[in-house]
């Protein structure tokens, strides 16, 4: 049985920050303003179906203040509870890569120009990533740690459909060439219990970013929010949710699929209680962490004990064509 450094089954963000700053850092999370291609008429309206009105950025510092004083507030907010000084910008709200280049970059580099600043997360999608920006982001990596994190949920364009992702999956892909290619560590977001997907087509996803050149994964559960376009199809047509134990189950198999070098950021959601319609026990984010923690253990589970790089994946449908398997 496999464990990390912090005693986790698998290679936790926690751990993974303690080896690039040397001790533990926390996020902070800003809105900078900016919107989404299927908000703003774009491609759509209203955004993708399981998003809130906030974008996502339920907890991020909004509104119009200037980029330190939001800083200010958010460290405020966080310092009675954590002790360390090593904050990392997160950008988390609607997309963070969309709009004039001549406006994002200086708004990044004042980011990242404050001292209490150690690094910058840059949630957005991967259709809004053209050259430019990608260029000004690896250019701004040589100043302090920087990610992009990227929006893909799943791989199967029926689900992504159903919630009006807008994107199929060659952009996505194209995006990671791009941003691999120019050095930029890769987060990559995934909905686990997606309407309509199996337990088979989770695994689809998992095994298939298990052999892309990305950083890091999060993963959380399907949120019905009551501020979403899913909150009035769900009070509609009520479609089956996962429950705490299945998910659990997802997860952990999921997990020993990816490559141990892969940073796992986020197992559970991490939704505004007020506004969660279902599940309601995805409310007890340390209930289920300790629940997923304790299952792969009592196991024997941990990360990469299932991983089959794309050269092994090859083989097994070779040999399955074959008849041997």
């Amino acid at each position: 049985m496999k464990t990390w450094p912090d005693q986790k089954p698998y290679y936790s963000a926690n751990q993974y920050y303690r080896k690039i700053f040397g001790k533990k850092a926390y996020k902070i999370s800003l809105d900078i303003g900016c919107t989404c291609p299927t908000r703003d008429g774009t491609k759509g309206v209203g955004g993708c179906t399981f998003c809130s009105s906030r974008g996502s950025g339920d907890f991020s510092i909004a509104g119009p203040m200037a980029i330190s004083e939001k800083i200010d507030l958010a460290i405020r907010m966080v310092s009675s509870k954590y002790s360390s000084n090593i904050y990392i910008a997160y950008l988390q709200s609607f997309s963070n890569t969309y709009g004039p280049v001549n406006l994002l970059v200086p708004i990044y580099e004042e980011i990242l120009a404050d001292e209490r600043i150690a690094g910058l997360s840059i949630g957005t999608r991967p259709d809004c990533l053209p050259d430019e920006i990608v260029s000004e982001i690896s250019r701004l990596s040589k100043i302090k740690p920087l990610w992009v994190e990227l929006g893909l949920q799943t791989i199967h364009q029926k689900t992504a459909d159903l919630f009006h992702r807008g994107y199929d999956l060659y952009v996505y892909e194209d995006a990671v060439e791009r941003l691999s290619h120019a050095g930029i560590p890769i987060i990559v977001h995934l909905i686990v219990g997606l309407m309509g997907e199996t337990y088979d087509d989770f695994m689809a996803t998992i095994d298939y970013i298990a052999n892309q050149p990305i950083s890091g994964v999060k993963m959380s559960m399907l949120h019905i929010l009551k501020d979403s376009l899913l909150y009035k199809e769900y009070s509609e047509n009520p479609f089956p949710l996962l429950d705490e134990d299945n998910y659990i189950k997802w997860v952990a198999d999921a997990i020993t699929r990816l490559p141990q070098s892969m940073v796992i950021h986020r197992i559970t959601g991490d939704g505004n209680h007020k506004n969660l319609a279902a599940p309601k026990w995805s409310a007890r984010k340390r209930h289920v962490l300790n629940g997923l923690h304790h299952y792969m253990m009592e196991n024997g589970l941990f990360q990469g004990i299932n991983y089959k790089s794309t050269e092994k994946l090859i083989n097994i449908e070779l040999n399955q064509r074959r008849g041997i398997l």
